[in-house]
């Protein structure tokens, strides 16, 4: 008992002390004073730390991983199946076509048309050979409505040898021609004057020409040619002609300047001039030189270059010297999708009985010849590749030509004719200041190597100075072509052109009256449409038949000359070799 009331006594002292002793901090106050700070606070950001995405941990259930038993039980099954060996898969070729070095052409059509062509080439060695053909195209004529007889023919023969070495490359080649043609294209008015003279409209060229080239590897000189012709008529004319081309790169200061050297000679003589006796000579010679730079970066292309001629006229004995800019340029503006060009350029023409011939057949044998100075010829245009298998070509163009050769039929002699193309029933030519604007648009389709087709037109409008008109020249020119191989044995194709209005005159000799002296004429433009159907029977056989001016319209290329309506010629071809 008395050890718990020495505990209680115990327990009762402490609590009394600690009741005085919170009395007495009750009682206490803060005494104030200064404070001195002896470092700035300068707070700082702890370090921060990236959570984890995929947290670690630590725990005997994460870290304890349950063992996975697997048991399989296979067991054989029968199969009979064998897996073929793999093959590549190829491409089916088409054997390729037989070549052959010759073939002859035969057909026959109305209008007594005949059409027939031999080419022969024959290898005299790996380096050698030599060739030759022979064609004929002739029709007896019989236009509706025409007096007067309109058969024409043209045949031609020609020879060549070529050989080619490491080195070098040459070729020598010659030819005859014979022409005859018909001036039947009589006006009415005179037809019946013309009858009663009993006139013969048939006349005939024939020319000899000679000629050869050589080309060059790894040299300075590039190229050379030569070429000799000798043109004329049974009207007594003649003309020769001669030109030497060479082609050659000059290095200055290391860099070569492509150059190109031309000497053209003309001489020619007519027995008369149109209205009278007196003989027509011609002639002269061109030395010409043609320097180009041709200078590229990344897609940019410019060819800097000049034209000029030294001309000497042997029968006025009169010297020019002329000189003409040669610059063109080109820019890929999209690689090959979309190509920009354009250039001027100007030049010395030639011009010649047997081209003026060629292009008019019913010219008269008294012409008078002498080049036309082409200024400038200033062209620009857009071309390049829609698809990969189709290409366009959009331009414009603007010419300037001095002395240019224009056909124009000749004056009807209603007095006194002498000769069978004096009843206006020839043309001659006619020479003016002509400037030529023309704007013009292609497309070209190749769909495969079976179908190919192309579209052209163009836009012309003239300017002369001395001519009320740009005689005979066309405001619009078009064509179409399509060629088709439709299978292995059938091929078929088609052209078709557009030619739009032409101006012409009629000069009446000694009329009563002014007004009927001089007459102007517009000749319709007009549309030409020509295909042909084939079958090859084999390799070396095909038969062909064509159809031309399906139009069946006798039009008038040239004025008073209709054209034969539609024809139909059909023949074969057989290839061969020696």
């Amino acid at each position: 008992m008395r050890k718990h009331i020495k505990n209680i006594l115990l327990v009762a002292v402490m609590f009394s002390a600690t009741i005085a002793f919170s009395q007495d901090r009750k009682n206490d106050t803060i005494n104030t004073g200064v404070i001195d700070v002896v470092k700035p606070y300068t707070p700082t950001i702890s370090d921060a730390f990236k959570v984890k995405e995929t947290p670690t941990l630590d725990d005997e259930t994460t870290e304890t991983k349950k063992v996975i038993k697997y048991n399989i039980f296979s067991f054989r099954v029968a199969s009979t199946f064998t897996p073929a060996k793999g093959k590549a898969a190829v491409v089916e070729k088409r054997p390729p076509a037989k070549l052959f070095d010759n073939y002859a052409t035969l057909g026959v059509g109305t209008y007594t048309s005949i059409l027939g062509e031999i080419y022969l080439n024959h290898a005299i060695s790996r380096t050698e050979s030599v060739g030759g053909y022979v064609s004929h195209h002739s029709s007896q004529g019989g236009i509706e409505g025409v007096q007067f007889d309109d058969g024409f023919s043209n045949s031609k023969i020609n020879v060549n040898y070529s050989s080619r070495l490491r080195d070098l490359a040459w070729n020598v080649e010659g030819g005859f021609q014979h022409q005859m043609y018909n001036w039947y294209g009589v006006p009415d008015s005179q037809v019946a004057q013309a009858q009663a003279d009993n006139i013969d409209v048939g006349h005939s060229f024939f020319n000899a020409h000679f000629g050869g080239d050589i080309s060059f590897e790894d040299t300075y000189i590039n190229s050379g040619s030569f070429f000799f012709r000798r043109f004329g008529d049974n009207q007594g004319s003649g003309e020769n002609r001669f030109i030497v081309k060479a082609k050659v790169d000059i290095p200055v200061n290391d860099v070569e300047i492509s150059t190109d050297f031309k000497f053209d000679y003309i001489n020619g003589t007519f027995d008369r001039n149109y209205f009278t006796n007196e003989e027509l000579r011609y002639g002269n010679f061109q030395i010409g030189v043609t320097p180009t730079y041709e200078l590229k970066q990344d897609d940019l292309t410019v060819n800097l270059g000049v034209s000029a001629y030294f001309l000497n006229d042997k029968e006025s004995g009169d010297s020019k010297f002329y000189l003409y800019p040669n610059v063109s340029a080109t820019y890929r503006l999209v690689n090959d999708v979309l190509i920009a060009y354009g250039g001027i350029k100007g030049d010395l023409i030639q011009n010649s009985y047997y081209d003026l011939a060629t292009e008019n057949p019913f010219v008269s044998p008294t012409l008078f010849i002498m080049p036309t100075d082409q200024l400038y010829n200033a062209f620009i245009g857009l071309k390049g590749k829609l698809s990969s298998n189709m290409s366009y070509n959009i331009s414009g163009s603007y010419l300037s030509d001095r002395n240019k050769a224009l056909y124009k039929t000749n004056v009807v002699k209603n007095v006194s004719p002498e000769k069978s193309y004096d009843y206006g029933n020839s043309f001659g030519i006619v020479y003016d200041n002509l400037d030529t604007f023309s704007v013009a648009g292609e497309i070209n389709v190749d769909v495969n190597r079976n179908f190919k087709l192309g579209l052209k037109a163009e836009y012309y409008t003239y300017n002369t100075d001395n001519e009320a008109e740009a005689w005979n020249l066309p405001d619009v020119k078009g064509s179409l072509f399509l060629d088709y191989q439709i299978n292995e044995h059938w091929f078929a194709g088609a052209n078709l052109f557009y030619i739009g209005e032409r101006k012409d005159q009629i000069e009446l000799e000694g009329a009563l009256q002014p007004e009927d002296l001089i007459t102007n004429v517009i000749l319709d433009s007009y549309f030409d449409a020509n295909a042909h159907l084939g079958y090859h029977i084999n390799d070396q056989i095909s038969v062909f038949a064509k159809a031309n001016n399906i139009a069946n319209k006798a039009y008038q290329k040239w004025q008073n000359f209709p054209v034969q309506s539609i024809q139909f010629l059909a023949g074969a071809t057989f290839k061969f070799d020696f």
